[in-house]
């Protein structure tokens, strides 16, 4: 009988008998010696093939394919030549599913697959430790969130993903067929994460799932993606989510470059902690310097713009920052207006590409209903949200923040859809 599989080996277990599971990663014939090398979640390791010492296990390796399931039981020992220090003498290679030939596509590196290829099999496509790395810093980004945030005093929510009626005014959404009536699949929770400031919850946050249908078929964009939303109550500016925000993302950044320092030198990618806080810049300071940079905008930042805005702050040595201030009337209803025409509004940018918006929210009913009227909204579809301002709503703030983006500009990937396991796109509906 099989012993259990061995995970973490080590050059000290030298003599011992072990066993290890995992994929062909690679064969060579070397006249009298072969080495087998097989790959799994935590690296390589060389499989040494002595003619004289293995015997009729040599005359085995003809049969086995790159990238199929082996067990392999042998004797480790130390060598400074093989990966990682170590290398096994096999006493048994047992073939637990053979590859079929040829395979969809190379996941040794050797030959780069265009993005597409490597989406049509992903399965094999996450068999690369490039792609494995990116998955595991996800992985981490995410439980350093989760550590911020409830360090912070807020605790984690879950809300509907089937809705009524849709929280942004532009986006577009995907209808569903619900026992007769019309619904949709959220592309945000922030109508009941305000909602919910009106219940003595008064710090929460959720990560999860949001959709929106929108036409966009770009490197930014796919169908279904993660957010971090947060929101906060009693707070006195929309200074006090950005400095969540902030703080968040500084803890993110220390956590990942601690944790996960093999992914980072697998991908090549070296992360600097930010100082806080985030340099603050108003929207209308963010027009007047693209004006004088040959870049002209009106009421927001389009992507080009959005990219400029990045290279003048880089050239200040800021990768981090918030713009803040935009026009009241090009943002969702629930944000409070100024008295000048312009929003408590924020959004944080990276390296000129947004990650998160956010600001304080409108807490007063009457106000809140009047913006809404002058947005040309039906106060009637949101009937529910409009009730929790009735009974007593503390002023309030927060944002919502694209996990898959943060992670794609954490690491300078070229697609957000390198991020997403099984990404969703407007061409993109299977695997």
């Amino acid at each position: 009988m099989r012993t259990h599989y061995s995970r973490e080996l080590d050059p000290k277990m030298s003599g011992n008998t072990v066993t290890i599971g995992g994929w062909v990663d690679n064969i060579r014939l070397m006249g009298g010696i072969a080495f087998l090398t097989v790959r799994d979640k935590l690296g390589f390791t060389q499989v040494t093939l002595p003619k004289k010492k293995v015997g009729a296990l040599f005359d085995t390796l003809g049969d086995i394919t790159k990238e199929s399931v082996v067990a392999v039981t042998g004797t480790l020992q130390a060598s400074e030549q093989a990966p990682n220090g170590i290398e096994i003498i096999p006493t048994d290679i047992e073939v637990l599913s053979k590859a079929e030939t040829p395979l969809p596509m190379d996941v040794s590196g050797k030959l780069e697959s265009e993005l597409e290829t490597r989406l049509d099999s992903r399965f094999m496509d996450l068999r690369q430790p490039k792609v494995t790395a990116i998955f595991s810093i996800r992985d981490q980004v995410l439980t350093a969130i989760r550590n911020y945030m409830e360090d912070a005093g807020f605790i984690e929510v879950h809300t509907p993903k089937i809705v009524s009626a849709g929280a942004e005014g532009g986006a577009a959404l995907f209808p569903v067929e619900y026992f007769g009536q019309k619904a949709y699949l959220s592309q945000s929770p922030q109508l009941f994460k305000q909602a919910l400031m009106a219940t003595g919850l008064d710090r929460i946050y959720e990560i999860a799932p949001a959709f929106r249908a929108e036409e966009s078929n770009t490197t930014r964009h796919v169908s279904e993606f993660l957010m971090l939303d947060y929101e906060q109550a009693f707070i006195e500016s929309m200074g006090e989510p950005m400095e969540t925000l902030e703080e968040c993302m500084k803890s993110v950044v220390e956590h990942v470059i601690k944790e996960e320092k093999a992914s980072l030198e697998i991908l090549e990618v070296k992360l600097k902690v930010p100082e806080t806080p985030f340099p603050r810049i108003s929207f209308a300071e963010a027009k007047k310097a693209l004006a004088k940079n040959g870049k002209e905008i009106e009421d927001d930042l389009d992507t080009e713009a959005e990219k400029k805005l990045g290279e003048l702050m880089g050239k200040k040595g800021y990768d981090w920052y918030f713009i803040n201030e935009f026009p009241a009337h090009g943002k969702p209803f629930y944000i409070m207006e100024e008295t000048d025409g312009n929003s408590w509004s924020f959004d944080l940018d990276y390296k000129g590409q947004e990650l998160a918006s956010g600001g304080q929210r409108e807490h007063r009913y009457a106000e809140l209903v009047e913006r809404m009227k002058k947005l040309g909204i039906k106060t009637n579809d949101f009937g529910f949200y409009l009730n929790s301002f009735k009974y007593g709503m503390p002023p309030h703030g927060g944002g919502g923040l694209g996990v898959d983006r943060l992670v794609q500009k954490l690491l300078g990937l070229n697609n957000v859809r390198e991020t997403v396991l099984f990404p969703r796109a407007k061409t993109r509906l299977v695997p």
